[in-house]
């Protein structure tokens, strides 16, 4: 009677093919591997040790390091001004050579303004 009821709670679970199984392995190594990333990015304090194959440790930026991100935000957003700098000029340029109405439209607040409509002249000879 105790043995019915033991095998009445076990859960039973179908054999799976090769691939099924390479599967599996992969979601849960990609779950784990997930779940390091997010600590190892973290700016916490953290150690870890791996079945003390290997030993990691991550400590929050110091001063010097802090310092020197501080250095290229600044001069990433330097690039960028100069960058918008020669974009107008070149859409100054452009206006001033073009004999046309330009097809393109000026972005200068990276904003599309429209474009006047031409003025059609309809008279009647």
């Amino acid at each position: 009677m105790a043995e019915e009821i033991a095998n009445d709670n076990f859960i039973q679970i179908d054999k799976m093919s090769v691939d099924q199984a390479a599967g599996a392995f992969v979601m849960v190594a990609g779950a784990i591997g997930s779940l390091l990333l997010v600590i190892w990015q973290s700016k916490c304090h953290c150690k870890v040790n791996l079945c003390y194959i290997f030993s990691c440790e991550r400590r929050p930026p110091n001063e010097e390091e802090m310092k020197s991100l501080k250095d290229q935000a600044k001069k990433l957003k330097d690039m960028k001004k100069k960058e918008e700098k020669i974009l107008d000029k070149e859409e100054e340029i452009l206006d001033e050579v073009a004999e046309t109405p330009r097809l393109i439209p000026k972005t200068k607040s990276r904003d599309l303004e429209p474009e006047p409509e031409p003025e059609i002249d309809i008279s009647i000879p």
